[in-house]
């Protein structure tokens, strides 16, 4: 080999170390950066069994437990407004004045005309018994008395209507008439309307054919009926209304419109809190469940495969699971179909995980209490009116 040859064939073995030596560098480089897996944090709560009640969500409507309308029921000029629109009244207190001079007036004249036949009267009696005036006579001054003591209650009651009172105890709404304005007689001048709130009650609905799935429930052993003596109230904002209400009534028939049944629920509302006319909710009790498991509804996702939860496995890994829900109890799910007592259910961090990774558990902080009482179902019959 020439000597030309000798130092060509070093250049390319060089080159060629060098070469080798760059990947292998580069090797190392991409071993040491690649990053390790670590477990994914998550809350968990483990499943628990016990009591509960399955009740149902059913649109109602509050109203008045009375309401009176105050009608004018004489003709005059409004003098005065004796109330304040919005605030709470007794029965019989005035609301109105009314211009009582031609009220007093005939009230006057009746009396006089009572005591004028009265008189007459007294003065036929004795000389009736001694035959000075005949039967007839004293008879017709008779009944000239009565007619004057008739015309006379009619005045008195006319002298008293002018003052309008309350014909029950409640809140006083805003006046349909002003100082100045004349009432009509004969049209009843609709003036203000008075509506008793405490209690309230509250107007609702249920289909027949719940109750039929209900029944059968029962009579299969699979749920235990509910002693329906109280209900709650879903305000507008979701909260339920601290006070208890009571079923007052419920309709003997199905209405064949709607297949639903009229039911009536009265609230105390001492401090007003709950107005006529606002819609709500009303928690009826339905059956009882001697053994049910609650998860948060966080932890449940819905999809087009139904529901499913994140169970956390022996291994310490995160695992589908598909189930079955039966209602709703605050901010839980009743679980009937797909987990079993004492497994870990991943309610925090679904967002990070995917089936079969890693998991590290802690335990879930609920801001509410996980056990309930109550477990609702919605439904959404038509609100009676």
């Amino acid at each position: 080999m020439s000597k030309r040859n000798r130092l060509q064939y070093g250049n390319a073995i060089a080159v060629i170390s060098t070469a080798i030596i760059g990947i292998a560098g580069c090797e190392s480089k991409t071993q040491v950066t690649t990053p390790s897996f670590q477990p994914t944090e998550v809350e968990v709560i483990t499943t628990t069994a016990g009591k509960a009640m399955i009740s149902q969500d059913l649109p109602g409507r509050l109203s008045a437990v009375r309401s009176a309308q105050v009608r004018a029921r004489v003709e005059g000029v409004i003098e005065k407004q004796l109330f304040t629109e919005g605030s709470d009244v007794r029965a019989g207190a005035p609301l109105y004045q009314i211009d009582p001079r031609t009220f007093q007036a005939n009230a006057n004249a009746a009396d006089a005309a009572v005591a004028s036949a009265r008189a007459i009267v007294d003065r036929y009696t004795p000389l009736l018994a001694i035959k000075a005036v005949s039967q007839q006579e004293y008879d017709s001054a008779n009944a000239q008395l009565k007619q004057s003591e008739a015309a006379q209650a009619k005045a008195r009651l006319d002298l008293e209507n002018a003052t309008p009172k309350a014909p029950i105890s409640g809140r006083i709404g805003r006046s349909n008439v002003t100082e100045g304005a004349l009432t009509g007689k004969d049209a009843g001048t609709h003036l203000v309307t008075i509506e008793q709130l405490d209690p309230i009650r509250v107007d609702f609905v249920r289909y027949y054919s719940d109750v039929l799935r209900l029944q059968q429930a029962v009579k299969a052993g699979k749920q235990k009926r509910a002693d329906v003596t109280t209900v709650e109230l879903l305000q507008e904002d979701g909260s339920v209304y601290p006070e208890k209400g009571t079923l007052r009534f419920s309709d003997m028939a199905v209405d064949p419109s709607t297949g639903a049944i009229l039911l009536r629920a009265e609230f105390p509302n001492p401090r007003r809190e709950l107005l006529p006319g606002t819609f709500v909710g009303i928690r009826f009790p339905q059956s009882v469940l001697d053994e049910a498991i609650r998860v948060p509804q966080r932890a449940v996702t819905a999809g087009a495969q139904g529901q499913t939860v994140m169970v956390v496995d022996s291994q310490g890994k995160a695992q589908l699971r598909a189930v079955k829900t039966a209602g709703t109890s605050g901010g839980d799910f009743i679980v009937n179909d797909g987990l079993q007592v004492g497994e870990q259910v991943i309610v925090t961090g679904l967002q990070k995980l995917r089936p079969g990774g890693a998991v590290k558990v802690m335990p879930w902080k609920a801001e509410q209490p996980l056990t309930l009482p109550a477990v609702s179902q919605t439904n959404t019959p038509s609100v009676a009116r």
